[in-house]
């Protein structure tokens, strides 16, 4: 029997869970196979180290610990969620969800389950069809899982975007809000598909299929156009705080913690100082994990909890950006 809530109500964060893998590279480890150095990659981008997983891990099984962790949070067993959903770039296989693979390795036997993608921005989009499963009272318990394997899908002897990224994931228990104007109370999403050749792919599918070539010509391999997608980041952070600062009526001073996707710490830095936000509310966490796409918000939010960035009450602001290109933002009272 389908529950309608009051209108008020919205969809809260009432668990979170991460997972990395062991591995840790760093910088000096890349200098030994690129052409390039700590001092360089510092520099450009606040990078030191990232996780990469090891070659019989799969992007379902950091899933599976983050979302273990997020369940314990929520005081929830896995039978209990209604929807299971992954946003994710890298799935184990292109058929079936890996959403489907992770509800049966958890036991949730009631959930539906699908995979979401919108690139980096995946967790954003991700974050806002699962609340409104809840707002609408279709759902009470949804799980929001973001988790990319890019060390999958980079070529390791590109040092342009060889430095870049790692692996992660990171999961959201949501339930409806017990209180009034707390939870997650507005998003933004938007997308400009003219900028899809920025950020890409090429092949592996129905355009380009999989092939001796393709494969040869390292088409399977993460491609990015720098300097228009650094220009984009910033752009889709200004718009993603603005929007949602003006429908809701608040200013920056107003909210107590940023928190942006980690691509590159230049983009946060210079995003922060156009919006005129001071650092110390903008939470970063790039120089240890690197680009974890769809991990990333989640990893950021989760780790700013446990420094007690933000408390009760809280307003706190999430803006994620990627491939397609796509952007989003959420604002939360906590």
């Amino acid at each position: 029997m389908r529950v309608v809530p009051p209108s008020h109500t919205h969809a809260q964060v009432s668990g979170m869970g991460i997972a990395l893998p062991e591995q840790v590279v760093k910088n000096s480890d890349l200098e030994k196979r690129l052409d390039t150095s700590d001092e360089w990659i510092v520099t450009r981008t606040g990078i030191r180290e990232r996780r990469i997983a090891d070659k019989d891990v799969a992007t379902s099984d950091l899933c599976i610990a983050a979302a273990e962790e997020a369940l314990r949070d929520a005081e929830i067993s896995a039978s209990d969620l209604d929807l299971v959903v992954i946003c994710t770039v890298t799935p184990d296989n292109p058929v079936p969800a890996t959403a489907c693979m992770v509800q049966n390795r958890l036991g949730a036997k009631k959930a539906g389950a699908f995979d979401l993608s919108a690139g980096c921005t995946g967790f954003m989009y991700g974050l806002a069809v699962g609340s409104q499963f809840i707002e609408t009272g279709f759902y009470q318990r949804v799980l929001v899982i973001g988790a990319d394997m890019l060390s999958r899908i980079t070529n390791w002897e590109d040092r342009s975007t060889a430095v870049l990224f790692g692996d992660g994931a990171g999961a959201f228990v949501l339930t409806p809000s017990s209180k009034e104007g707390y939870g997650l109370l507005k998003f933004r999403l938007k997308a400009d598909g003219s900028g899809a050749p920025f950020l890409m792919v090429e092949a592996g599918g129905t355009r380009i299929p999989a092939s001796e070539k393709t494969v040869k010509n390292s088409q399977h391999y993460l491609k990015m156009e720098g300097r228009p997608v650094f220009k984009f980041a910033v752009n889709a952070i200004l718009d993603g705080v603005l929007e949602v600062l003006k429908q809701e009526n608040l200013t920056i001073e107003d909210i107590d913690c940023f928190i942006f996707h980690q691509a590159n710490v230049r983009i946060l830095e210079n995003a922060a100082k156009q919006l005129k936000i001071p650092m110390e509310k903008v939470f970063t966490n790039v120089e240890r994990y690197g680009n974890t796409s769809s991990a990333s918000v989640p990893l950021a939010l989760y780790e700013a909890r446990q420094e007690k960035k933000f408390k009760r009450g809280s307003y706190v602001l999430m803006v994620g950006y990627g491939a397609g290109l796509t952007w989003g933002s959420a604002l939360m009272r906590w």
